[in-house]
C-alpha cells in the first residue's frame, strides 16, 4: 500500500504515532527495572516489551523493501507533495543509500524473526553481573571489614594509603570475572558471531563497517583514532612514572589510577555540585542556562546507589518526553563531573526535541557524548578560575583534567582496538575463549601502558569488566572522538563566547544530517588525524602543569 500518496502517509503518520508510544512504554518500564534488578517483575516487563518491539519489527520487516521497490524518485515526488511528512526525508535518504544491504522483504522477514535473540547476548551478561552479582566482604589490614560493591569501590582505593588493602579491593571487584571467565567468553562469543552474522547477511566486507555504514561515518575516523592514540603514547608512560615517584610507590598498578597526588577529600552533596556546574554555565546564553536547570529539573534524577541498582550512569530521552537521568552520586569530585556530563545528554535531548520533528530527534551515539564532555571541560577550567585554589587543589584539578583524558581519549580507545581485533580474529575463525580475549588485553595494555596486567589477579579480564563491549558494539570509540570534537568546539568558545551559538546549534540539530557532517558544519573536521592530535598535545601540556605544581 506503500505505492500511493494515501497509503504512503498513512503509514508514516501511524509510524510516527506509534513511536512515541512505543518507546514511552519502553522507557518506563526499562527506567523501573534499572532501579532494582532484583525485582523479577519490573523485569518481565523490559521482556515483554522487548517481545512487542521484536514483534513489530516482524509485521515492518516489509517496509524497506518495499520502498526500494517503489523507487526514489516517486518517493520524493510523495514528500513534495505532502509537508506532514517531510520529516522523513532524511531517513529515506539513508535507507536508499545503505540499498545495496537490504534484502527482499522475505529474508527481511526471517531476520527480524530473530531480532529479540540477538540482544540475549546483553540480557545474559546483565544477569550475571548485576542481577546474580553478590557483593563481597573483605577484611582490611585493620581489621575492619567491608563491603565491596561496583559503587563504591573506586573511592575506596582513591582513600586508601595502603597498598595491601587496595590489593584487597581490587580482587574483590574482579574475582567476579576470574571466576566466571569462561561464562564471559563464550558470552561475548555470542555478541562476537551476532555481529559476524548480521554483516555477512548484509554483505558488508566486515563488521566495523556494519556498524559505521549507516550513518556514513568513514572507517578512517576509526583507524585514525586508533593510529594516533598507539603513536602517542609517551604521555601515557610520562604520567605513570609522575604518579609513581611522588606517590612513593613501588610498582603503580593499574588500579592504582584512582589514587590522589594530593589527599584533598573535599565531599560534595549533590545540591552542592547542582549549583557548581550552574555557576559553570553563567558566562553562556540564557537558553544554555535554561536547558542545563530543566535538564536536572527535581523528579528527573534519580542520585544516590541503592541495593540492586543498575552501576554508572546515563541520561535517557524517548521522543517528545523530557530525559530522565540515572546516577549513582557519592559526593566526591568525580561525581560532580558525572553530574555535568549526564546533565549535557540531557541537554542535548531537550534541545533536539524543542528543535527536531519526532523523525530526526535521535541524535546519534557519535555525537551524543560531544554534549557532555563540552560540559566536563567547561566545569573544570570553571573551578580552577574561580574557586579560591590551594596547591592541592590545583594539583588535584590538574589530575581532574589528565585523567579525564587518560580515561575518555586513551582508555577508551585502548578498548576500541581491543574490539577490532577481537571481531577481526573472530571473522578469520580463530576460536574465541578467555584466553584468546585475554591475550588481546594484556598486549594493549603493554603497549598502552607499559604494564603487565598479568601481575594484578583479575585484571586480564578486564574485557569483561567493560558493559559496553556487550551492549553496544563499537560503540566505545565515539567517547574517543566526541572528547576531541568537544574539546576542539570548547576551546572555540573559550576564544570567542559568542561560538557557543555553533555547540547548541549542534545540539539542535538532533539526528537530521550524517554525524561527521553534523560536527564539520559546527567547524571541526574529525576525518584528520590532526584533531586527535590536538588531544594528545593538551595532555602534555596539563603535564607540564602538573610537574610545575608538583614541585611548588
Amino acid at each position: 500500500k506503500l505505492g500511493d500518496l494515501n497509503g504512503f502517509s498513512k503509514y508514516f503518520t501511524l509510524q510516527k504515532e506509534l513511536s512515541v508510544l512505543v518507546l514511552k512504554v519502553y522507557q518506563y518500564a526499562a527506567l523501573t527495572s534499572d532501579l532494582d534488578k532484583k525485582n523479577t517483575e519490573n523485569s518481565a516487563r523490559v521482556q515483554k516489551m522487548a517481545f512487542l518491539l521484536s514483534k513489530l519489527n516482524q509485521v515492518t520487516a516489509f517496509e524497506s523493501p518495499e520502498l526500494l521497490s517503489i523507487g526514489k524518485e516517486k518517493i520524493d515526488n510523495f514528500i513534495n507533495k505532502d509537508e506532514t511528512i517531510e520529516e522523513y526525508r532524511f531517513s529515506i535518504d539513508k535507507l536508499f543509500r545503505n540499498q545495496e544491504h537490504v534484502l527482499d522483504s522475505k529474508s527481511e522477514s526471517l531476520l527480524a524473526n530473530f531480532s529479540q535473540l540477538t540482544g540475549q547476548g546483553s540480557e545474559v551478561y546483565t544477569a550475571l553481573s548485576i542481577a546474580d552479582k553478590v557483593d563481597k566482604e573483605v577484611t582490611l589490614t585493620d581489621g575492619s571489614s567491608i563491603i565491596i560493591t561496583s559503587g563504591n569501590y573506586r573511592s575506596l582505593l582513591a582513600d586508601s594509603n595502603s597498598a595491601e588493602d587496595r590489593k584487597i579491593i581490587f580482587e574483590a571487584v574482579f574475582s567476579q570475572y576470574k571466576e566466571h571467565k569462561n561464562a564471559y567468553s563464550q558470552i561475548y562469543n555470542t555478541i562476537l558471531q551476532r555481529d559476524i552474522s548480521l554483516m555477512k547477511s548484509r554483505k558488508y566486507s566486515s563488521s566495523l563497517e556494519s556498524y559505521l555504514f549507516g550513518n556514513n561515518i568513514p572507517l578512517e575516523v576509526y583507524y585514525n583514532l586508533v593510529e594516533v592514540a598507539k603513536a602517542n603514547t609517551d604521555p601515557i608512560k610520562r604520567y605513570y612514572k609522575i604518579r609513581k615517584e611522588y606517590l612513593g610507590l613501588e610498582k603503580h598498578h593499574t588500579y592504582d589510577r584512582f589514587m590522589n597526588l594530593e589527599s584533598g577529600k573535599t565531599k560534595f552533596t549533590y545540591q552542592q555540585g547542582k549549583d557548581m556546574f550552574f555557576k559553570s554555565i553563567e558566562k553562556y546564553s540564557k537558553e544554555f542556562q535554561d536547558k542545563a536547570k530543566s535538564a536536572l529539573e527535581d523528579g528527573y534524577v534519580d542520585v544516590y546507589e541503592k541495593d540492586g541498582k543498575q552501576t554508572g550512569a546515563y541520561s535517557w530521552g524517548a521522543l517528545n518526553e523530557h530525559p530522565y537521568i540515572l546516577l549513582n552520586f557519592d559526593d566526591t569530585l568525580n561525581s560532580v563531573f558525572t553530574l555535568a556530563h549526564e546533565a549535557g545528554h540531557s541537554m542535548h535531548s531537550l534541545f533536539s526535541a524543542e528543535s527536531q520533528p519526532v523523525a530526526t530527534q535521535n541524535y546519534t551515539i557519535f555525537v551524543a557524548e560531544i554534549a557532555s564532555t563540552f560540559n566536563e571541560h567547561n566545569l573544570l577550567d570553571y573551578i580552577i578560575e574561580n574557586a579560591d585554589a590551594t596547591r592541592e587543589d590545583k594539583i588535584q584539578l590538574l589530575q581532574q583534567s589528565i585523567d579525564d583524558i587518560m580515561g575518555t581519549f586513551y582508555r577508551q580507545t585502548l578498548f576500541a582496538a581491543y574490539e577490532l581485533k577481537a571481531h577481526e580474529l573472530a571473522e578469520q575463525g580463530v576460536p574465541i575463549t578467555h584466553e584468546s580475549l585475554s591475550e588481546i588485553m594484556v598486549d594493549l595494555y603493554k603497549e598502552f601502558y607499559d604494564i603487565d596486567i598479568t601481575l594484578e589477579s583479575g585484571k586480564e579480564y578486564v574485557w569483561a569488566y567493560i558493559p559496553n563491549l556487550f551492549y553496544n558494539t563499537f560503540y566505545v570509540y565515539q567517547y574517543s572522538t566526541s572528547f576531541a570534537a568537544s574539546l576542539k568546539l570548547y576551546e572555540m568558545v573559550k576564544e570567542d563566547p559568542k561560538n557557543i551559538e555553533k555547540h547548541i546549534g549542534l545540539l539542535k540539530s538532533g539526528g537530521n544530517d550524517y554525524p561527521v557532517q553534523q560536527v564539520m558544519k559546527a567547524g571541526v573536521d574529525l576525518t584528520t588525524k590532526e584533531t586527535f592530535l590536538a588531544v594528545v598535545n593538551r595532555l602534555n601540556t596539563l603535564l607540564d602543569e602538573l610537574e610545575v605544581a608538583l614541585k611548588e
